[in-house]
């Protein structure tokens, strides 16, 4: 038996576009890295700072997620020609675009947290 369609097109639409952004900015680290670039766009960010920085992230899942971010053009990596090599990433102007998206979470984590101390 066929489901009905009773989604209005924008509906549908608005569902793809929130997929679509959950598939690329989804999961436990990939907003905390943006958040970290975003905040140090003048520092120079190598692989084991951002390691030893982020708490709690895995060399493998950082690798992981720097390169998806780096797939969709959100992060920047530069391989420096130094010995040993170095490697140092950044936020794209693309990137950056999440800014707004990250401060109103960051905003909400705070009320809710404050919400959930007073009970």
């Amino acid at each position: 038996m066929k489901k009905p369609i009773s989604d209005p097109t924008p509906c549908t639409t608005n569902l793809l576009a929130m997929n679509d952004t959950l598939d690329i900015l989804g999961g436990k680290w990939k907003l905390l890295i943006l958040h970290y670039l975003i905040q140090r766009q003048d520092i120079h960010n190598t692989f084991k700072k951002m390691e030893r920085d982020i708490t709690g992230i895995s060399a493998k899942m950082l690798s992981k997620e720097l390169k998806d971010l780096e797939t969709n053009k959100l992060v920047n990596r530069e391989v420096q020609d130094t010995k040993p090599i170095t490697v140092q990433y950044s936020i794209t102007e693309y990137g950056k675009t999440t800014k707004p998206i990250i401060d109103v979470l960051v905003d909400w984590g705070k009320s809710h947290r404050a919400k959930m101390i007073e009970q």
